[in-house]
């Protein structure tokens, strides 16, 4: 009998034996929910990554150099879970791409890249698009603020020779002392209709930059992954081989936060072996 449906089942045409015999409906596969006292609101999706850091969402990028650079690690980390950016970069270039997350955003920037007064438009222009800032404090000996550069500064001026210091606001300078919170940064931008506000100490030295596109993103990513300087919070792999030692020696001295070691097969000597070196670092 068995025999006789299956001799009926080959004589099918192809294209029917594809599909299952068996209809379903809506009611078929309904699940009906349960009282519950749990409400959407007292939801919580935060998961513990490390005994220091938690994240908002239980999500992290893959470390492949297909999916994530600081582009990606940068809107994992706003959305509040996580990007590991990819190893199969020059340690040069995945420090860069580190660095790249490290300084989109945060509460103050503590080390702001900056420029002293003789250096030439040009150099002003390729630090905004390596480090995509729209404004660079002007610095003098030792770090003395002598002003700022902005993009309208910079807005249609055809001399890239120039020094900066012919095109930079000097007088005026409007400045927060350090111990600013950013709920008086904010009143401060807003009060002088400016977007960037220099941090100094009593002598006039540079300590940290705040921005208002820092403050409008802390509004408009809530739940963000960030360090204790509410900076955004970034992975970065390294694998087993030569390299591995130096290359997690660079991510660390560039603030990465999470180390990953990303190989094919993670129970093997290898692995355990670079584990115990790193975390002996």
């Amino acid at each position: 009998m068995e025999t006789e449906i299956r001799q009926e089942e080959l004589a099918r045409p192809a294209f029917e034996q594809k599909f299952g015999k068996e209809g379903l409906t809506f009611d078929d596969v309904l699940l009906l929910p349960a009282e519950s006292q749990v409400l959407p609101n007292d939801v919580s999706t935060k998961a513990r990554l490390t005994p220091e850091i938690t994240l908002s969402i239980p999500l992290i990028s893959a470390a492949m150099d297909t999916v994530t650079e600081a582009r990606l690690a940068i809107a994992m980390a706003r959305a509040g879970g996580l990007g590991i950016v990819h190893r199969n970069l020059s340690i040069e270039d995945q420090v860069a791409e580190v660095d790249k997350v490290k300084r989109s955003e945060s509460g103050m920037i503590v080390e702001p890249v900056t420029l002293s007064a003789d250096h030439s438009v040009a150099d002003a222009l390729e630090l905004m698009e390596r480090y995509r800032i729209s404004g660079i404090p002007i610095t003098g000996a030792g770090g003395v603020l002598a002003g700022i550069l902005t993009n309208r500064d910079l807005r249609f001026e055809t001399d890239t020779a120039q020094p900066v210091s012919a095109l930079m606001t000097s007088r005026n300078l409007v400045t927060a002392p350090v111990g600013t919170t950013l709920e008086e940064a904010e009143e401060i931008l807003h009060r002088n209709k400016i977007e960037k506000l220099p941090v100094v100490d009593a002598d006039g030295y540079l300590k940290g930059l705040i921005t208002v596109k820092d403050i409008s993103k802390r509004i408009q990513y809530p739940d963000s992954t960030k360090d204790e300087q509410g900076r955004l919070r970034v992975g970065a792999a390294v694998g087993v081989g030569a390299d591995a030692l130096e290359r997690a020696a660079a991510l660390v001295e560039a603030e990465v936060d999470v180390l990953v070691v990303d190989t094919a097969h993670g129970h093997s000597h290898g692995v355990l072996n670079i584990v115990r070196l790193l975390r002996a670092a």
